[in-house]
């Protein structure tokens, strides 16, 4: 494929959603050179799935693709185990690797919904940072220094309130820098909280006599809090595989004051495009339909659409909803857990004293927590989930 050196393009990409280049200049300079650049953006497999928050770089990643670049997917199930410790207040819980493992099994899958997988560069950083890597963990040491890695600005507040910091978590950001110098990266994509990794890993590849990769920034994604970045550790993350039910109500529970950054970051809508009805209920409408589509299609994306407005503008119960087929006698905590509707039986206890789990065909609140559904029987989880036991 010819790389595209347009500059209406280039301008496009590189001012759409973005918040930071590092040297913009020369990274221009290269995207008109017709050079065939390496784009880099990896990725840690510390939960199962990836999320809108993750569509953000991934979108950025696959519009460098389709200018003809190459794109490189890096998973990180090296530094997954040692955990990154950007945004952090305390140290991540190490993972082990079959942990890993598990959890990127289908990364590949859902990523694939945003990147052309057969035009990408998908690689594993423990092909050079697993296993026997001591001599090039050693190396490695060498291109940072204590001083620069405490002047990140996490680190500094967990020194100002005496909490420990590991020397292992220390070496994250020059091994993520490693990638960089192993890719041969000339631009690598993160957001706003990876810029301490980012410029980390210009300075490993310096050490190692290459030229310093561009570096560009792009927002973070609040969750459906409204508050907090979107990450599974907050329980406020719409997944990529999300039934389309769950992630049409998932954003239009979302705070109006974000409709226009999900558009923006979430969607391939121009400015000119985004619905700028008085009524955000009618524009979040549009975002929901818009963002189901790209994952599920349009076809389920109108489905989706008629079951919020007849489930929470009607006020009726779905035709449809998701069935849970299991076997013996499991409380519905334990069933709603296994099929992860809820992420935790603790999930489950609080929505029972807030009085939000109902039993539909009695129309009757569930106060138990230890309730022992039937077959057939069906319940309210929440605000927007339904389910039928079978």
């Amino acid at each position: 494929m010819k790389v595209i050196t347009d500059e209406k393009k280039i301008e496009e990409v590189l001012g759409r959603g973005v918040e930071e280049i590092i040297e913009k200049e020369h990274l221009v300079n290269n995207l008109k050179s017709g050079r065939r650049l390496n784009i880099k953006f990896g990725i840690d497999p510390t939960m199962p799935d990836l999320h809108l928050g993750h569509s953000v770089p991934l979108k950025k990643l696959r519009q460098f693709q389709e200018m003809g670049h190459l794109a490189i997917l890096v998973i990180g199930d090296a530094t997954a185990m040692v955990g990154d410790p950007s945004g952090r207040s305390e140290t991540r819980k190490m993972l082990q690797s079959s942990e890993v493992k598990k959890n990127m099994k289908n990364y590949l899958k859902q990523a694939k919904k945003i990147l052309n997988i057969k035009k990408t560069k998908v690689v594993y950083n423990s092909k050079w940072l697993g296993g026997h890597s001591m001599v090039t963990i050693l190396e490695l040491s060498k291109a940072g220094s204590i001083q620069q890695i405490l002047h990140r600005s996490d680190f500094k507040k967990r020194i100002k309130n005496d909490q420990d910091i590991t020397l292992l978590e220390t070496l994250y950001p020059l091994m993520q820098g490693y990638d960089s110098v192993v890719m041969k990266a000339d631009l690598e994509i993160g957001g706003t909280d990876q810029k301490f990794n980012l410029l980390t890993g210009r300075r490993v590849q310096r050490y190692f006599q290459m030229a310093e990769q561009d570096i560009l920034t792009l927002p973070l994604l609040e969750g459906t809090d409204g508050i907090k970045k979107m990450s599974k550790s907050y329980d406020n993350y719409i997944a990529l595989d999300e039934k389309p039910d769950n992630m049409f109500g998932k954003i239009m529970s979302i705070k109006d004051e974000l409709i226009d950054k999900y558009f923006k970051l979430c969607t391939n809508f121009t400015e000119s495009e985004i619905p700028k009805d008085r009524n955000p209920k009618n524009n979040k409408m549009k975002l929901a339909h818009e963002i189901v589509k790209i994952y599920h299609g349009e076809k389920n994306a109108e489905k989706a659409e008629e079951n919020f407005i007849n489930t929470f503008q009607k006020r009726e119960i779905p035709e449809e909803m998701m069935e849970l087929k299991t076997e013996g006698e499991k409380t519905l905590m334990d069933i709603l857990v296994e099929a992860k509707i809820l992420s935790s039986k603790g999930d489950f206890r609080r929505l029972v004293e807030e009085r939000a789990v109902t039993n539909l065909d009695s129309d009757k609140k569930i106060t138990d927590v230890n309730t022992i559904p039937k077959s057939g029987m069906k319940f309210k989880i929440g605000k927007k989930r339904f389910v039928k036991i079978k």
